[in-house]
């Protein structure tokens, strides 16, 4: 049984949403947010880089209490506006051919602790302490976990009903999006949600694990304050069949001491290997590679006898990867921090593997078929862990659209 709950939220004023709202600050080259900081006030890219001299020697505690001075000052300049009362959102992004339409709530603490909300992804515990204690000198969170759920027929009509009635925001954005935000704040409609929610048994986040994981943290850290905010943590619930699952493809500098003729001789010992000189190729199925070797594209495809009577995680095409090239091969066994390996989206075209690898940055690069969510769902239920960059999720949420105060 899910628990959700509708929060007093802290959103721009309508005026103001398009130009407070933001991408993920990491989506910024350091040129974009030096521009966005210098045309835009209104921008919520303030609030999470406020300006200070000689950045990287400022401490993380005194950039945390940065970020909560310029949060009260967005708010005493009512550029921010708070809630009356608890409330759910319904919220839609639209892009390029696709539609994301989800349900904005807090979800528990106690559901993720007690696997009612799953997992499949690995977390760096530094990482998690970090945004922990940014949560604690904040005070204030306004990225969600991106959490799916069965789909519903009734939660659908629910859905395809309300959006019949006046947004409380209708705006497009710089990169061609259109958002559309709902507010949902009748007791009934609330009522009538959270007791659809308590029907499903399980959650799996698509996106954010480490958010949640801090999230977890600072509640048992501070759960003694009795602060009722810190049971949960905010989260945008979307029908499984709604996200959209992109690879990640691997990028290597180099093909640690062997020759090209060598490691494909070596690679054959596992897959079938296809030369497809200049045409751009890439997987049109599971268990089906990509790769860019000196100038040429190859189709790889894994034997078959290999994965009759392999596990669910061995079966995954990054885990396989991993397994026969790039550990044994190519000598790479931390998949987050070694420096001879990087990643790229799969929503970005194949041709940027291809430039990057004649510009001689990198030698060879493997491009992926994406997982489904059934993998993703069969891995969390079976409580085993995706390797690292085996996803790239849509849709993601912008920062300073609702934010969740703690």
């Amino acid at each position: 049984m899910a628990k959700i709950k509708p929060f007093k939220a802290v959103r721009p004023a309508p005026d103001k949403v398009a130009l407070v709202t933001c991408r993920t600050y990491d989506d910024y080259s350091s040129a974009e947010l030096a521009a966005w900081l210098d045309f835009n006030p209104y921008s919520f890219l303030h609030v999470i880089h406020p300006a200070y001299a000689n950045a990287q020697k400022v401490s993380w505690e005194k950039r945390f209490k940065a970020v909560a001075n310029k949060y009260q000052d967005f708010k005493h300049d009512q550029i921010l506006i708070e809630e009356e009362h608890p409330v759910f959102y319904l919220y839609e992004i639209q892009s390029k051919g696709q539609t994301f339409t989800g349900i904005i709530a807090g979800t528990s603490v106690k559901d993720y602790q007690n696997n009612v909300i799953k997992k499949h992804e690995d977390t760096l515990q530094y990482r998690v302490e970090l945004f922990k204690d940014y949560l604690h000198q904040t005070n204030f969170n306004t990225e969600p976990v991106l959490i799916t759920y069965p789909d519903s027929v009734a939660i659908n009509t629910f859905i395809a009903l309300r959006k019949k009635s006046k947004p409380v925001y209708e705006y497009s954005t710089t990169n061609k999006e259109k958002h559309t935000l709902w507010k949902i704040d009748t007791q009934s409609e609330v009522d009538w949600l959270q007791e659809h929610f308590e029907n499903i048994p399980n959650l799996y986040i698509a996106d954010g694990h480490h958010r949640s994981a801090s999230a977890e943290l600072l509640f048992e850290q501070d759960k003694h304050l009795g602060n009722e905010n810190l049971n949960y943590f905010m989260s945008f619930l979307i029908a499984e069949s709604n996200v959209k699952i992109y690879e990640f493809n691997r990028l290597i500098r180099d093909l640690n001491g062997l020759s090209k003729d060598t490691f494909i001789k070596k690679l054959s010992e596992h897959f079938v290997i296809v030369a497809k000189d200049q045409e751009i190729w890439k997987p049109q199925n599971k268990f089906e590679f990509g790769m860019y070797l000196d100038g040429s594209f190859y189709a790889l495809f894994y034997k078959k006898e290999n994965h009759q009577q392999a596990s669910i995680l061995d079966n995954l095409d990054a885990q396989i990867l991993y397994d026969k090239v790039l550990f044994p091969l190519l000598g790479i066994e931390d998949l987050r921090n070694d420096e001879r390996i990087d990643y790229i989206p799969g929503k970005q075209s194949i041709s940027v593997i291809k430039d990057l690898i004649d510009e001689g940055e990198f030698e060879v690069g493997f491009m992926l078929y994406p997982s489904d969510i059934n993998e993703i769902k069969a891995l969390a239920d079976n409580n085993l862990i995706m390797p690292p960059k085996s996803t790239y999720i849509e849709p993601k949420f912008r920062s300073g659209l609702v934010v969740y105060e703690l």
